[in-house]
């Protein structure tokens, strides 16, 4: 019953995704996007990862759509037309997705119990954790204590870039102003 639900769920992500890719409405992408979140929040759900599909819910489908949606109040919800080729975007793409590929030849087979990780720190966290940090929740405990200088940084990250986007379109809303002022 769980491998119908991931095949549905990620069958519904490439729809959406198909969707966006398709639509020229910017409000509907906007959605679609909120929406596409939302399904990977799903599918990280059923993959027993209740941490980052809870983040994948807050921010992919709460915080960015709404920012896209402040954003198209500001810029409009039509797409302008095209003036140049599309094939220079898709090359690099193409060149983009090829060498992460590329990359991941040289990575050790997926969920192999020989690999590096499962032999270093993975049984001291399972094993010391509770009794270390106090936590009875391993994820928590390595998401707060052990890693959480990296967490720490992501939080800065993500706190840096909501600044960053509120000033843009801040500076956006102030230049319409002086424009209609006619300064």
């Amino acid at each position: 019953m769980d491998s119908l639900i991931d095949v549905v769920l990620f069958a519904f992500l490439i729809v959406v995704a198909l969707a966006v890719a398709r639509g020229r409405d910017l409000f509907a992408g906007a959605m679609l996007f909120g929406m596409f979140s939302l399904l990977s929040a799903g599918l990280f759900l059923i993959m027993d990862a209740a941490d980052v599909a809870f983040t994948e819910a807050a921010v992919g489908a709460g915080v960015s759509t709404v920012l896209l949606v402040a954003a198209l109040s500001l810029i409009g919800t039509e797409e302008r037309a095209r003036r140049r080729s599309n094939f220079l975007p898709l090359a690099i793409v193409v060149v983009t997705g090829a060498s992460l590929i590329w990359g991941t030849f040289d990575l050790p087979p997926f969920g192999d119990p020989a690999n590096p990780p499962n032999h270093h720190v993975v049984p001291r966290y399972l094993e010391k954790s509770g009794e270390e940090i106090g936590i009875p929740n391993v994820v928590a405990s390595v998401l707060a204590s052990y890693r959480g200088f990296d967490t720490f940084g992501e939080v800065v990250v993500i706190f840096a870039a909501g600044v960053g986007v509120m000033l843009l379109l801040g500076g956006r809303k102030r230049h319409r102003q002086r424009k209609e002022r006619g300064l």
